[in-house]
């Protein structure tokens, strides 16, 4: 079967070949251990049962997680025991099954949870580059939707991603992601059952790209849509051509686009300390769990 599951269409058959996203059609994973570094309604007490997938459509040049999105490390696992694995994160006391960077993965995962889907909610995080049609093959097993939206302006998007249609594609995303978990539904204890929140990661010199997403979230989904506002970035991955991005934010770089969000009308903003910003709160991609 030929794969045209996320924007890049390759068309390539994944038994054979390998598309942008270089991984085979067999699911391969790095990690698989409950996390504590999500957004608080993610994360909670107990932690989130992440579940990070190898490989990558989108191949930021300033990755984070660079040695499994880029250099594909991973195990290859199998749909019975990547069901396993969500069960074994519910038996552990996770607060839900947070899919890591699964674009590529979607066919599989789908299989796997309308198999049996785990009895807590299922999170879809992603980096936002989606097909609205690959997404509305999830409707009904994605409880929880957590995209980035990271750039508007295409020469950004193909600068920093390769991905020149970045903008147009995620915003198109982000509008299904939201017809499908319309309502934030949280527990007793704050929990998040059900909804989205959308991240934006605040890159150097780029505060001007992120006042652009904060309009086109308020224009395009409300000013009462739940944003995650990042302060984390670290210089990583291949920075050779992007000497603009080798350095942390600053703390004004920050608070100049928190402040706008503020002014223009967002009501629910995750905020995120600037001790976030280093290497510690990366996790180790060890085949813990896989």
């Amino acid at each position: 079967m030929k794969c045209n599951i996320c924007p890049r269409e390759c068309n390539v058959d994944r038994e054979k070949e390998k598309g942008f996203c270089k991984m085979p059609w067999k699911v391969y994973l790095a990690r698989a251990e409950k996390h504590f570094w999500e957004e608080p309604p993610i994360s909670g007490k107990n932690g989130s049962g992440a579940v990070f997938f190898s490989g990558c459509s989108l191949k930021c040049v300033f990755c984070q997680n660079y040695g499994i999105s880029h250099e594909k490390f991973g195990k290859e696992v199998s749909l019975e025991r990547l069901s396993e694995i969500f069960f074994e994160l519910f038996e552990k006391g996770a607060h839900n099954i947070n899919l890591v960077n699964p674009t590529h993965y979607t066919l599989q995962i789908k299989e796997t949870l309308s198999k049996k889907k785990p009895p807590i909610p299922v999170v879809y995080n992603c980096g936002g580059y989606e097909k609205v049609q690959s997404l509305k093959m999830l409707e009904g097993l994605i409880d929880i939707y957590l995209p980035d939206y990271k750039y508007i302006s295409p020469d950004r998007a193909e600068k920093y991603s390769s991905a020149e249609n970045y903008g147009e594609v995620a915003l198109e995303a982000l509008k299904e992601m939201k017809r499908q978990c319309p309502e934030n539904v949280f527990d007793s204890e704050g929990i998040m059952q059900k909804g989205v929140i959308v991240r934006h990661l605040i890159l150097p010199k780029n505060t001007n790209q992120s006042l652009k997403i904060l309009d086109s979230i308020k224009e395009n989904l409300g000013t009462d849509t739940y944003i995650s506002l990042m302060a984390q970035y670290t210089p990583m991955g291949k920075l050779d051509n992007t000497p603009e991005l080798q350095r942390r934010i600053t703390k004004r770089e920050y608070e100049k686009v928190l402040n706008y969000a503020l002014d223009i009308g967002f009501q629910n903003i995750y905020t995120q300390d600037f001790d976030s910003a280093t290497e510690e709160y990366i996790p180790e991609f060890d085949l813990s769990g896989v």
